[in-house]
C-alpha cells in the first residue's frame, strides 16, 4: 500500500512504463473489490487502484463530498504517480466519478470502462435511493447492507459463498457512520450534473450491466451509452451489481478484450 499526500491510499501493479488503467470503486467498498480485476490486467497494463476519500484506508473528505471533489482526488493522485492520462474503469459510484472526470480533464481521459453504473432515475427509483440515504444517515451502513448484499447479489451465489459475503458486508459495515450518508448522497444526487454531459465525452467507452442489476440496469446502460459518441455496451445475462465478484471474468474478458483493442489502434 502507497500513501498520497492528502491521504489517498493506492495500490500500483504491473510493468512501470506500461499504459495506466485506474479502477475506481463504489460507495462503501475500498480497492480490495478490484482483487478479481487486476491480476487480468497487471500482465500487460499498470494497474492503479485506489480508496475513495472516507472509504478503506483513505482519508476522510476535507469538504462535503460531490463528484467534482472526487474528480478532484483523482487528478491529484494521478499528479502525485506522474502519470500523464490513464483508462478509467468505475465501478457504481465510480463509474459516474469517471465520467465526471472524463468531462474536467478529457485531456487526460484516453477511455471509459463504466460498469453497473447509474443514468437518470425515474421519480420511484430516485424516491428509493433517498430513504436508503436517509436511513444511512440515522442508523448508518449496517442498517442497509443487508439489502443492498440482495440487489448485488443473485440468491444462489449468497447462499453458496457466505465468505464472500461476510467479507463485502465488513467492507460497507467499516464506513463511519458520520460520513458514510454524506457520500451516499453523491450517488443519489450527483447523477444530475454528469447526464447529457456538455460538451459531450468522445473518448473510447465501454458501458457494462448484468440483465438483474436493478438500480443500474440494461436501460441506464444503454442511455449512458447514447450520450457517449461511439460508446459500445455489453449486458451480462443473470448477474446482478457486483459481477466483478460473483462473475470476474465476465467483465474481466470484455475488459481486457477493449484495452487489447485501444492498443491497437495507438
Amino acid at each position: 500500500m502507497h500513501r498520497a499526500p492528502d491521504g489517498t491510499a493506492y495500490d500500483l501493479n504491473g510493468p512501470d512504463n506500461a499504459p495506466v488503467v485506474v479502477l475506481i470503486h463504489g460507495l462503501g467498498l475500498n480497492r480490495a473489490c478490484w482483487q478479481w480485476t487486476a491480476p487480468a490486467l497487471s500482465d500487460r497494463y499498470l494497474v492503479l487502484s485506489y480508496d475513495l476519500y472516507g472509504h478503506g484506508q483513505s482519508a476522510p473528505p476535507s469538504d462535503t463530498p460531490n463528484l467534482t471533489f472526487f474528480s478532484q482526488q483523482l487528478s491529484t493522485l494521478l499528479d502525485h504517480c506522474g502519470m500523464d492520462t490513464a483508462v478509467l474503469a468505475g465501478f457504481s459510484l465510480g463509474g459516474m466519478i469517471a465520467r465526471r472526470f472524463a468531462q474536467d480533464a478529457p485531456d487526460r481521459t484516453d477511455a471509459l470502462v463504466i460498469l453497473h453504473s447509474p443514468h437518470k432515475r425515474s421519480p420511484e427509483a430516485q424516491d428509493a435511493i433517498l430513504k436508503r440515504v436517509e436511513q444511512a444517515c440515522l442508523e448508518g451502513p449496517n442498517s442497509t447492507v443487508e439489502a443492498a448484499l440482495e440487489r448485488w447479489f443473485t440468491r444462489d451465489f449468497r447462499q453458496a459463498n457466505p465468505d464472500m459475503m461476510d467479507t463485502v458486508r465488513r467492507w460497507v459495515t467499516a464506513n463511519d457512520i458520520a460520513i458514510y450518508h454524506t457520500i451516499y448522497r453523491v450517488l443519489a444526487d450527483g447523477i444530475d450534473e454528469i447526464t447529457a454531459p456538455t460538451p459531450p465525452i468522445t473518448c473510447p467507452t465501454l458501458v457494462i450491466t448484468g440483465d438483474e442489476d436493478y438500480g443500474n440496469g440494461p436501460e441506464m446502460t444503454h442511455a449512458i451509452a447514447r450520450e457517449i459518441d461511439g460508446a459500445q455496451t455489453m449486458i451480462l445475462s443473470g448477474l446482478r451489481h457486483m459481477a466483478l465478484a460473483e462473475a470476474p471474468d465476465a467483465i474481466n474478458a470484455p475488459l481486457r478484450s477493449f484495452l487489447e483493442k485501444l492498443d491497437s489502434q495507438k
